[in-house]
């Protein structure tokens, strides 16, 4: 019997893990997707280019939604989406991460009581100020099957008393690095149109909420970046939410050379090409770790406290690394094809 599964996705971090699990999924002989985009992240270069590249396809549903505050954003997405499922008439719902749009999709699920499966499960800041941080608690509470991409993780759901249908799968940003790293060095030409020389540069990103929205915060990050920046040419492809601040902020400093956002294959060269990251990007911190690229988190927690504690990642309040050394639970770059296994599995067994 085919079962079938409706993806809901909404930022460009969640079109890059779906877009590996996806692929495991059409190689299924058990498992039918359909794909929802919220429309959380909107512009081409955060969205339609990320679906190109990855080979994803045109998503089933775009409900174009964007914008407003959170509520509202997350209201308006819970009832379309509902609408879709009780359409659909899916086996389970397949959420990623931790944004307004994975929270919509597992709340229309539930309610529906269609099984929840949430990929990245169990990530803790432990900072209930950050709307992501209550997004994972709240979603991985809800879903009916939780699959982890660390050991930590695992055990953050067990001190919550979650143990059921839980399981560490590894990191399926992993996998999708691995299918796109090629494929960035030999056809990107993004660090030559910049006129940059590789391992003498470094890459910065900022978009969080919590940075950009506290304006006396976000020009101390500023100073922050405008410090690291006389010892090193920094590029800062911008998100739309700080474009304008940022590009008037870098007009008196030559060497931070602001960009438009890029899409997945150059991202992917910049950092392989860079020689340290600045972000405050959650995906961004592990993608510098497998370029081995030092990062340093602009932020006051992470979730990725692996990345840490391995001497690859620093908070920006800490002066220096921890010594150094690698990562394994991260798994081996079959991440994805562990995740359809654990659906199939559980599904098949009639839950």
């Amino acid at each position: 019997m085919v079962r079938r599964i409706v993806t809901v996705v909404g930022a460009r971090p969640q079109f890059i893990k779906a877009a590996a699990v996806s692929r495991v999924l059409k190689r299924s002989g058990s498992l039918e997707e359909t794909l929802v985009h919220t429309g959380q992240h909107f512009d081409e270069n955060m969205s339609d280019v990320f679906f190109s590249e990855l080979g994803i396809g045109s998503p089933a549903y775009n409900l174009e939604i964007s914008g407003g505050t959170h509520g509202a954003m997350t209201g308006r997405m819970l009832e379309r989406l509902e609408a879709i499922l009780l359409a659909q008439k899916p086996d389970a719902v397949l959420v990623y991460g931790d944004t307004n749009s994975t929270l919509a999709g597992a709340l229309a699920a539930v309610k529906l009581h269609i099984p929840a499966v949430h990929v990245e499960a169990g990530l803790r800041s432990f900072n209930r100020a950050m709307p992501e941080e209550i997004n994972r608690v709240v979603v991985d509470h809800v879903s009916s099957l939780l699959l982890c991409p660390t050991e930590v993780s695992v055990a953050n759901l067990k001190r919550e008393n979650i143990e059921s249908g839980v399981s560490w799968v590894g990191d399926v940003m992993y996998d999708s690095t691995l299918y796109i790293s090629q494929a960035a060095t030999r056809t990107s030409t993004i660090v030559e149109r910049l006129g940059l020389t590789d391992k003498q540069f470094g890459l910065c990103t900022l978009h969080r909420a919590e940075n950009t929205n506290d304006a006396t915060r976000f020009a101390r990050i500023l100073d922050y970046v405008a410090e690291h920046s006389r010892s090193l040419p920094l590029v800062f492809p911008v998100h739309p939410r700080v474009g304008e601040r940022v590009t008037a902020w870098a007009r008196n400093l030559p060497q931070v050379k602001v960009i438009d956002p890029v899409g997945y294959i150059d991202i992917h060269r910049l950092l392989a090409g860079a020689s340290t990251v600045l972000t405050d990007s959650g995906g961004l911190q592990k993608e510098a770790y497998f370029h081995r690229v030092p990062c340093v988190t602009i932020r006051d927690e992470t979730e990725w406290v692996e990345t840490v504690a391995a001497g690859w990642n620093r908070l920006w309040t800490v002066s220096d690394f921890r010594p150094r050394h690698e990562i394994s639970e991260y798994g081996d770059g079959h991440a994805a094809e562990k995740i359809v296994d654990r659906i199939e599995s559980y599904l098949g067994s009639g839950r």
